[in-house]
């Protein structure tokens, strides 16, 4: 069971991330290929791991399978590139401390480990090298997807938050979540007590975990919530083979452009992800909103879609 504890402040302050974080969706794809199969991800994790790269091997040594590996290895950024740099620079009592922690809970210290607390360069370049390699392998050619889930995740739970309110939004985002009082409890194999540091809390779903909820507790910065999306990678889209369950109530375009509006695009924006005309993306659009799946609004000479309750119903009842 793990207990989260709100102060006020946190509970005015939880927001959501703008989208899918690459090195946390790269260190929690290193924990899945560690895992146990599964019923859904089961086919995808054979494929991660026989398609892991060896560069990437070394990622092994610091990710345990329940993905609760050093904090400085998958920071919040929007890119890869940013998320690097940031884990480049970590401080090096950071690194050391988080080293630490793992070890004592559930990696070996190996003579690279070593490398790492101490700041050898050659170390530290091949685990960039490392980092570069399994997010083009493992995380690149599913990003699209991971994005996609992501958006579709958001819209559903904002709208959950503007029906039913923050603490529901919240209890509902792991089955079995309640409330006592002001802290939040979920249902989870060890147990664990949280208390958040009053600067706030980011939710931050993914479509590639199927574990337990994960915490990032910071002293100085809003917190993170780590939980498996609605809707998981092997779902999202078309399996092989297979089609889309809307492509055939919709038309395959029409079904796409439904699926990219779980966030507001222009029809320009519309037309360029789907490699179409403008004209065609407006025809595709108007038959969106006059079946009330989707609204549109006009800002100056800009007009925004976005998905309508019903569509985002409509969508996550597909996946």
């Amino acid at each position: 069971m793990l207990s989260v504890r709100f102060t006020p402040e946190d509970l005015l302050g939880v927001t959501f991330a703008t989208g899918p974080a690459p090195l946390m969706e790269l260190v929690l794809v290193a924990a899945m290929a560690q895992r146990e199969v599964s019923p859904v991800f089961g086919r995808w994790q054979r494929t991660v791991r026989a398609g892991f790269p060896r560069e990437a091997r070394r990622l092994l040594e610091l990710v345990p399978p329940t993905a609760t590996g050093p904090m400085f290895l998958d920071p919040v950024s929007r890119g890869l590139e940013d998320g690097l740099d940031a884990v480049l620079s970590a401080p090096t009592d950071t690194v050391r401390g988080e080293l630490d922690r793992v070890c004592r809970t559930s990696r070996p210290v190996t003579p690279w480990l070593r490398g790492l607390a101490d700041r050898d360069t050659a170390v530290w370049q091949e685990l960039e090298q490392s980092l570069r390699s399994a997010y083009t392998g493992l995380v690149a050619p599913s990003w699209s997807r991971i994005r996609s889930g992501f958006d579709a995740e958001r819209a559903w739970r904002t709208r959950q938050l503007a029906e039913h309110g923050m603490r529901a939004t919240l209890a509902g985002l792991t089955p079995g979540g309640r409330w006592h009082g002001t802290t939040l409890v979920l249902d989870c194999a060890k147990e664990a007590e949280v208390t958040l540091t009053g600067h706030g809390l980011v939710l931050l779903p993914s479509a590639v975990w199927d574990g337990p909820p994960l915490m990032a507790v910071h002293d100085d910065a809003p917190s993170v919530f780590i939980y498996p999306a609605l809707t998981p990678l092997p779902l999202l889209g078309a399996r092989d083979g297979e089609d889309h369950p809307l492509n055939a109530l919709l038309g395959r375009t029409r079904a796409a452009a439904l699926g990219l509006l779980t966030q507001q695009l222009t029809t320009t924006d519309i037309a360029r992800e789907l490699d179409i005309s403008k004209s065609s993306a407006s025809e595709h659009a108007k038959a969106l909103r006059d079946a009330r799946l989707i609204v549109t609004q006009r800002e100056g000479k800009a007009v925004w879609h976005s998905c309508t309750p019903l569509g985002l119903d409509l969508l996550t009842g597909s996946a």
